[in-house]
């Protein structure tokens, strides 16, 4: 067993290289990329089996609490074990433990902010027959591969990660009748072929991308390594369960491994493709189309490097202190709440319970009873909570006003322009956000028309390749003063489709 990377024809691409890929650098990547989904999804696992969480009557464990310390939690975590990964510290009694997950609800009111509402890709072609049929084309395809949902798993994985890939997968049909001709395709024939192509999105921790030496833009070949389930048992503690369970840092995978699991590794360049089960070839082909099928999408442009920035690793740091003062307080709480009394030179005080009318009788002069305990004011906690929450809101760029919660600083928002400078942070990171996704969808409608073409199913011309995308506004509108902006566009001469399409209607050819 082992790689054989004959099909590519490239003695540049040797297997040592793959190995190093699959076998040490795919680790590091999984280890680092799995605590970014942690923290964004803060999954929950059942205690430990040496009673781990049920001090406190909490029978779980949740991810966020990798980066709480020792002193609350009783566990100590090691840097490559994985959230989960962590040894009990026997002299240390857990504490209370309180998350407040505020890194997911920002990424999701972000993805909403940008993929909240449905986009339209608009065809430059010249050709109005060829316009109206490419838009057809493409928004079939984009149905098929799950509509806005799409779109949104899209930026779900690309806030997180900071990027995400698309691999453009041709159907069968359109790979067994590549020589057919056009000529004897219906145009609802070609909608159906169409609608057989897969878009693919590959999350950051299985894509290993072999770049080109000189220019980082630029994918050479496109690995993929994960593992797969398959729908058969296999024997109990098999070493590649027991590997992959320390890969997840899954306990509970290690010892209910009765599925079979596989280790995948996929490479695909611009003429072939190779599918590996266990580092044994088990498929291959070549690749007709003449580029490499894979769209690289970055969050945020980061120069200099392929991943973009993501959305939750600045947030981590604040998050842990965020949890760290929440746990704290409730702590205090807990241990302040209920008053206790002292008594002194008082017999029996310990075995008399506490209750109103209750009277004591002693002979000592110097008998008292004193109380301590209940809850206290501590505003300078108070105010360090808060600051981290607006540190968060500041580096975010999401504020609680996007969730809509609203409090009494807001002042009158039935302006637009109040309303566009209080999501001013938002609107901004957003618009930055879309430049990216932008030219990310286009090649990928570009892509999907260029295997059309190149398989005969659709002929397109130079010009028919260019696409627009328009994607509409995240705020609320007055459906008035939008109409009146129509109006004024269209006497400006703009196309009445293009101004349809921004009112987010379809121009509907009369017959």
């Amino acid at each position: 067993m082992g790689f054989d990377l004959g099909i590519f024809n490239d003695p540049l691409l040797q297997e040592d290289y793959i190995d190093w890929l699959v076998d040490e650098h795919a680790v590091d990547i999984q280890t680092h990329f799995a605590k970014l989904w942690e923290y964004y999804a803060n999954r929950m696992e059942p205690g430990q089996g040496d009673g781990t969480g049920h001090e406190l009557g909490r029978c779980y464990l949740q991810a966020q609490e990798y980066g709480l310390p020792a002193r609350i939690t009783g566990l100590v975590h090691s840097a490559n074990a994985g959230v989960f990964g962590a040894r009990r510290i026997g002299d240390v009694q857990r504490k209370e433990v309180v998350i407040e997950n505020d890194i997911a609800w920002r990424i999701n009111a972000a993805v909403d902010f940008l993929f909240g509402k449905p986009i339209s890709f608009v065809s430059k072609s010249p050709d109005s027959q060829k316009h109206a049929e490419i838009e057809s084309i493409l928004k079939a395809v984009f149905a098929a591969n799950g509509g806005i949902g799409f779109f949104q798993d899209m930026a779900v994985l690309g806030s997180i990660y900071g990027f995400v890939d698309c691999l453009v997968r041709p159907g069968d049909d359109i790979i067994e009748g590549i020589s057919c001709s056009s000529q004897t395709l219906s145009f609802e024939d070609v909608l159906q072929l169409a609608q057989t192509i897969g878009l693919e999105l590959i999350e950051a921790p299985r894509a290993l991308p072999v770049l080109e030496e000189d220019d980082y833009k630029k994918i050479r070949y496109y690995v993929q390594h994960f593992y797969q389930k398959k729908n058969a048992l296999s024997g109990k503690n098999s070493f590649l369960s027991r590997l992959l369970s320390q890969v997840r840092r899954s306990p509970a995978l290690a010892r209910r491994n009765s599925r079979q699991v596989v280790a995948v590794t996929e490479i695909t360049s611009a003429t072939g493709w190779q599918r590996y089960e266990d580092k044994q070839l088990v498929a291959e082909g070549e690749l007709p189309w003449g580029f490499l099928p894979v769209v690289h999408i970055q969050n945020i442009a980061q120069p200099y490097y392929y991943e973009g920035l993501s959305d939750v690793e600045p947030l981590i740091p604040l998050q842990d202190e965020l949890n760290t003062r929440l746990s704290d307080r409730a702590s205090r709480i807990t241990f302040q709440t209920f008053k206790m009394y002292l008594g002194k030179g008082i017999e029996g005080f310990e075995d008399r319970p506490i209750s109103p009318g209750r009277m004591w009788y002693t002979d000592n002069p110097d008998a008292a009873i004193e109380e301590f305990g209940g809850d206290a004011a501590t505003p300078s906690e108070d105010m360090h909570i808060a600051e981290i929450r607006e540190a968060m809101d500041k580096t975010s760029g999401v504020t609680p006003v996007v969730a809509g919660v609203l409090k009494n600083k807001l002042g009158n928002l039935t302006s637009a322009v109040a309303l566009r400078l209080t999501f001013m942070g938002m609107l901004s990171k957003t618009e930055r956000k879309r430049f990216t996704y932008r030219e990310g969808l286009k090649k990928i409608a570009q892509m999907v028309l260029d295997i059309l073409d190149k398989a005969d199913i659709y002929k397109i011309g130079g010009a028919d390749r260019e696409i627009d995308i328009i994607f509409p506004s995240p705020l609320p509108e007055n459906m008035m003063e939008k109409l009146k902006e129509a109006q004024i566009k269209k006497e400006l001469g703009v196309p009445t489709e293009q101004v349809l399409r921004e009112l987010g209607y379809e121009a509907v050819k009369e017959s």
